[in-house]
C-alpha cells in the first residue's frame, strides 16, 4: 500500500481491519485524506506518518491503537475527534500526555501557529507581486493595442485571431483522440 506515493485519498473505514497500521504508509507522500475508524487496528501509530505534510484529514477513531500519538506539522492542526475511543492513546491533542514530552502542548501549539501565519504572509506577499506584475502587463498591453489599432493596419489582428482559433480548435480535437484512445486502450465504451 506504501507504494501508492500518488495517492490522494484513502478510506479504509468499517473494513474490520486486524494488526497494526504499516509504516509504509509513511510513504504516501501526497496523500490528503486518511480514514482507517471503525476497524480493529492495534499498536502504536507510526512514527513514519507524522512526516506526510499533505494530510488534512486523519479518522482513527473507534479502534484499540495505544502509545504516543507522533508530533508532527499536520498532528498538530487534528482535534481529539481524530483519535476518540482509542483508550490506550496518549499526547497532544488529548488530555493523557506522553511521559517522555518536553515541549508543552501550548508551546508546540503556538510554534505551529507562527508557521502557519508566516506561511500566509509570504503567501500574501506573492500574490501581491503577482497582481501588480499583471496589472501592468495588462496596461502596457492594452496600450500597445490601442497605438496598433489607432495606426489603421489591422491585418495583423485577423492574423492573430485566426492563428488563436486554429490553435485552440487543434487542441481540442487532440483532447478528444487522447481521450478517445485511452477509452478503447481500458475498454471504456
Amino acid at each position: 500500500m506504501g507504494d501508492l506515493i500518488t495517492l490522494r485519498v484513502l478510506n479504509l473505514s468499517h473494513n474490520g481491519l486486524q494488526g497494526h497500521i504499516p509504516p509504509s504508509f509513511g510513504n504516501l507522500s501526497l496523500v490528503e485524506s486518511l480514514d482507517l475508524s471503525f476497524n480493529h487496528l492495534s499498536g502504536e501509530i507510526p512514527k513514519q506518518i507524522a512526516s506526510l505534510t499533505t494530510l488534512e484529514f486523519f479518522n482513527l477513531f473507534h479502534n484499540n491503537l495505544e502509545g504516543c500519538i507522533p508530533r508532527g506539522p499536520q498532528f498538530a492542526t487534528f482535534e481529539n475527534n481524530s483519535y476518540k475511543d482509542n483508550d490506550g492513546l496518549r499526547g497532544f491533542p488529548l488530555s493523557k500526555g506522553c511521559g517522555n514530552d518536553t515541549v508543552s502542548k501550548t508551546n508546540y501549539t503556538t510554534s505551529v501557529l507562527n508557521n502557519q501565519e508566516s506561511n500566509s504572509e509570504f503567501l500574501n506577499d506573492f500574490w501581491k507581486g503577482a497582481l501588480m506584475g499583471y496589472g501592468t502587463g495588462l496596461c502596457i498591453g492594452l496600450s500597445i493595442i490601442y497605438i496598433l489599432i489607432s495606426t489603421g493596419n489591422m491585418k495583423w489582428l485577423e492574423r492573430i485571431v485566426e492563428e488563436l482559433g486554429h490553435t485552440i480548435m487543434m487542441a481540442r480535437r487532440n483532447k478528444q483522440r487522447r481521450q478517445r484512445n485511452y477509452r478503447r486502450r481500458n475498454n471504456y465504451f
